[in-house]
Formats: structure tokens, sequence, C-alpha cells
């Protein structure tokens, strides 16, 4: 009788981005043998630093989400939890369709209010919309509760306006998507069930805010996000997994991974930590058709905007016809760390999906149409003279993940995590990547 050969490897992870990063990480530390395939000549994936007229800054991710202390526990762990930081509790402003711009409701979720008759919500929708919202309260708690997708469940209960110039406005900044096509149990985890306890929206939305704790919604990172990529970097090293750089996964199985070189690693598991595109074109699969988020970050000397005109930025409604970018970061009021990086000069950062600004639009026009549109969301003339400096990153936006909750999949014992799995945000990529890893390690050692 004969065996076969026992694995070189506990775990093949495909891919260096987060997820893959905090796989490989945990699987190290838990003394698991792993080797890390990444096709680039870097890690971390779409979360990296650019640097701007000198300023050090998070090209992808800013902020992360502070429900569930997901991303706050990662950092600790990886000694950072001195270098967590909170927003400048200024807070976002919304400019409508009609170019009315009022800061957002203070006691919202994506924009949905807490309390429909609130004064910072009738500022943005009116009395007549605000009393509609109010209607909330009159409604049975299963009304719109079966409701999958973000758009209808607010529309049932709430009206349009409320989705139209609350909502959509918050949810297209921060996931790139409309309300209608987003998985209500995905961006707003425990929404639909307290709606059924509670038997209101708006309470819900109070009940959920409540059970979080104290503080911002949102946490950073002194020094940026990419910090976490930098010291995940080292524990790879301090941990002995073998981290490979400019290495593509050919072909998979559930034990074993073949490079472009044509080596075949034998694994006890294979994790596939890649986006959709990377991990359909591994499949053999035709890459999904998605459009692309070009950031334009402007340095700019302006004492004027020491006041903070709109706070800590700004989302612009759909249809807006005189501003084409989609929302405005004003990064040196949001975070401390920036406005002492760029020392008495502001750090603007707008994004802009395609067709606005595609990658044939040339960086001259990109900083023209950067330029224009900060003036008019901050309401300050800003001469290019001014401009210290412009930077320009693109990223394809993250598919929407399937629904059904899910931040790590297991496909034909294939372990699979990252944003094709757990959706657009840090918190779901990182927990799906720590559940696989644990999973794993719960498992005896052959």
């Amino acid at each position: 009788m004969t065996t076969s050969p026992a694995p070189a490897f506990d775990a093949v992870v495909i891919g260096g981005g987060i997820a893959g990063l905090v796989v490989a990480r945990d699987l190290g530390r838990a003394g698991r043998r792993v080797v890390l395939l990444e096709a680039g000549d870097r890690l971390g994936g779409e979360v990296s630093r650019h640097t701007v007229a000198g300023v050090d800054l998070d090209a992808g991710a800013e902020s992360f989400a502070t429900r569930g202390d997901i991303v706050a526990t990662l950092a600790t762990q990886l000694g950072l939890g001195n270098e967590l930081v909170a927003p400048d509790p200024r807070g976002a402003w919304v400019i409508e369709s009609d170019g009315g711009a009022f800061p957002l409701p203070a006691t919202g979720i994506l924009g949905i209010p807490g309390t429909a008759m609130a004064r910072d919500v009738i500022d943005v929708i009116g009395t007549r919309a605000a009393l509609r919202a109010e209607m909330d309260s009159l409604l049975p708690g299963p009304v719109g509760a079966k409701e999958q997708k973000l758009g209808p469940l607010v529309r049932r209960r709430m009206g349009s306006a409320v989705l139209d110039r609350l909502v959509t406005p918050v949810v297209m900044g921060v996931h790139s998507a409309h309300p209608d096509d987003l998985d209500v149990d995905r961006v707003a985890p425990g929404l639909r069930q307290q709606l059924l306890h509670q038997n209101s929206l708006a309470r819900a939305v109070r009940e959920l805010r409540s059970l979080s704790k104290a503080g911002s919604a949102v946490g950073g990172i002194r020094g940026g996000i990419v910090r976490l990529v930098d010291e995940l970097a080292a524990d790879l090293e301090t941990f002995g997994v073998d981290v490979r750089l400019g290495s593509r996964a050919r072909s998979y199985d559930s034990s074993s991974v073949t490079t472009d070189s044509g080596e075949r690693l034998t694994a006890s598991h294979v994790v596939v930590a890649l986006g959709a595109r990377d991990a359909a074109a591994l499949d053999g699969r035709a890459a999904p058709a998605t459009g692309l988020i070009t950031l334009a970050t402007l340095v700019v000397r302006a004492p004027e905007l020491d006041a903070a005109p709109r706070g800590t930025g700004v989302l612009v409604a759909p249809g807006q016809p005189s501003i084409r970018a989609k929302a405005l970061t004003h990064a040196s009021v949001k975070w401390a760390w920036v406005a002492e990086r760029a020392e008495g000069r502001h750090v603007l950062r707008l994004s802009y999906d395609a067709p606005v600004v595609t990658r044939a639009t040339a960086d001259v026009e990109l900083r023209a149409l950067a330029l224009a549109d900060a003036q008019a969301i901050l309401g300050t003339p800003l001469d290019d003279s001014r401009v210290d400096g412009v930077g320009r990153i693109e990223w394809t936006p993250p598919l929407r993940a399937p629904s059904g909750g899910s931040v790590v999949e297991e496909r034909g014992d294939v372990l699979r995590v990252g944003g094709a799995v757990a959706g657009r945000g840090l918190a779901g990529v990182i927990a799906g990547a720590r559940t696989a890893a644990a999973g794993i390690v719960d498992e005896p050692v052959d």
C-alpha cells in the first residue's frame, strides 16, 4: 500500500491584498506553514500610499467602519492601538441636485435619519417630506422588512425624498452603488431585525447607534490605513510566512496551486484571496464588466479653508448639474495627522466615476476639473497658482458581493475571502479573512 506524500504547506494563499495578508498572518502566528503568492510587485492591493506635494497619504481607503471593532482589534494586535484616531467631529455635508448645501443629519445611518422631524433633516428634505418620513412611526414593523435591498426598504418606510436626498448621496459616495442595488444586511447589519423589534425604521436606526460604542462610526490610523499593510508584512516575516512577489497562480485545486513558472505547491488548504476580476481570470471565466473610480487629490495653499466651510467633506447628489465630482473629502480637516503633514496647506480628495473621468482624461484636464469642483463644493475661490500638487489614483470599484451576509465562502474545499465575498469595506474583508484562518487553525495538524 502506498501513501501520498505529505503536503509541503499547511496553506497556500493566493493574493497579497488585505484579505490574503490577514489569512497568512493569522495562520503563520498559529505555527502553520504558509506560502503567499502575489502576482504584483508589492503587498496590500488597493490599500496603498502615494505622495502629493511632499505629503504622504492613503491612496485607497482612508477610514474604516468602527462597528464591531474588527479593524481596531487587528490594528491593536499589530501594535497600532495607540495610533487609532477619530475624525474631526464637525461631520460631512451634502449638496443636493438643486445646489443646496446642508450638514448631514447627526443621528443617521447611511443617511437614514434617526429622527425624521429633526431640524437638520427638515433643512435638507423640507417639512412635507419630513412629515412623510415621520409616517414610518405609524406603519407596522413588517412593512418593508422583507426587502432585500436598501433602497426599496427606505422608500417604503420613509418615502422617496429621504432616499433621494439623504440616503443616495451617502451610499453613492461610500459604496459607489445606488441603494436599490445594495443588500441591506451587508451595508447595515441588524437594521431589518431592529425594524421588526422597534416597529419603526427611525427607532431601528437609533437603537443600532445606541448599541455601538460612543464615538464616530468611522475611524482611522495616524499615518494612514496603509500602516496595516506595513505591520502585516512585518508579521509575515516574523512568523516565517513564505511571501512570493511576482508569483502568479495559474491553476489550483483543493490541495495544490500551480504557478505561472510551472511550480506545483501542495497544501492541506488553498485560500483564494483575490478580487472578483482576478478570481474570474484564474478560474478561466470572463471578467465581469466594471467601472472606474478616479481620485484626484489637491494640495492647496488656502488659509480661508481653515474655517472648514463644509466640515470634513461633501457628498454630492446624483444629477447635480454644475459639479462633476461625486464626493470631496477635506482630508486635512477630517484627520489631524494629515493637517500636521500638510504644514498649513489643505488636502482635498475628490472622487469621480466614469464616464466623467476616464483613463483617456489628461492629467491637465483632471487638474482643472478637480479645482473647479473644489471651488464650487467649498464655496471658496481657489486659483490654480495656489495648487502645490495634484495626485491621481485610479481604482476599479469592487463588485457587489452576493446577498446572504457571509464573509467567507467554501467552494469545492477551497476557501474564498476578500471583497468578492464580503463586499466593500475593510471590516467585512478582515472579518472574512480571520474567520477563514480560524477555521483552518481549529483543524488538527497532520
